[in-house]
């Protein structure tokens, strides 16, 4: 990733944020994020926003599936059975972030970023998001590619930017 590339895609990720931060306020609404591949860049793009104790409740890193398990309440057997990386595990985590804060609305995401570790069924740069808003959890896989800081930003801005759009689906 380019300099210019990383400024512009920071550009995207603030303006995101900014309106994330606008319609959970309207709203009086919290969010959580529980974020494995990302580390925590989902939470730190929201808190880089000042003002954002108004509208962002926690994060959570559960990077290990021991962490999915103990901090979110994912399902062991869930994780076993369609491994980390998988839907009914993005939405676990999503569902666990709001229960396990007092946010109305969570993100989750839960990928490979590489270089290593992908599989012909879930190559690098497969990553799976959920998003729960009151109850209600919508989930998507997308794939990207480049290095890994690559996915880990796409992964981040396609997070926030998703649950802007179903928080506001208003073009």
């Amino acid at each position: 990733m380019t300099a210019a590339s990383s400024a512009a895609s920071e550009l995207g990720t603030r303006d995101c944020c900014v309106r994330l931060a606008q319609l959970l306020t309207l709203r009086g609404w919290m969010m959580a994020s529980a974020e494995s591949c990302t580390g925590g860049l989902i939470a730190a793009a929201c808190t880089d926003l000042a003002g954002s104790s108004e509208w962002f409740e926690r994060g959570f890193v559960t990077y290990s599936n021991a962490a999915k398990t103990e901090l979110l309440g994912v399902d062991e057997q869930l994780i076993e059975q369609h491994g980390a990386v998988s839907e009914p595990v993005a939405n676990a985590m999503a569902l666990g972030a709001v229960l396990h804060s007092r946010a109305e609305v969570a993100v989750a995401v839960t990928g490979i970023a590489g270089p290593s570790g992908g599989a012909p069924d879930k190559p690098v740069g497969t990553v799976w998001f959920g998003w729960s808003i009151q109850g209600v959890v919508h989930t998507e896989m997308k794939i990207y590619s480049g290095d890994r800081a690559a996915v880990r930003v796409a992964a981040v801005q396609h997070a926030l930017h998703r649950m802007t759009t179903l928080l506001d689906p208003a073009p």
